[in-house]
């Protein structure tokens, strides 16, 4: 898998935050905002998918670095 793009990885942690209102935990919001692009939707109670750990690693990096 190539590098994923620091434009990408800067609006899915910006993105990650609407989840914030649900819970204040970054690493859940940041993998709520990954999977959303990854396959198109929210994950439902009986439907987890993966998502690529690079790309929600470096998502969750970017929000922290965010502030």
């Amino acid at each position: 898998m190539d590098a994923p793009d620091q434009a990408l990885i800067a609006r899915l942690a910006t993105e990650s935050r609407a989840f914030d209102a649900t819970g204040k935990d970054p690493e859940r919001n940041c993998w709520l905002a990954v999977h959303r692009h990854v396959h198109g939707m929210l994950p439902s109670e009986y439907d987890i998918r993966d998502v690529p750990e690079e790309l929600y690693l470096a998502v969750l990096e970017e929000r922290r670095s965010q502030g």
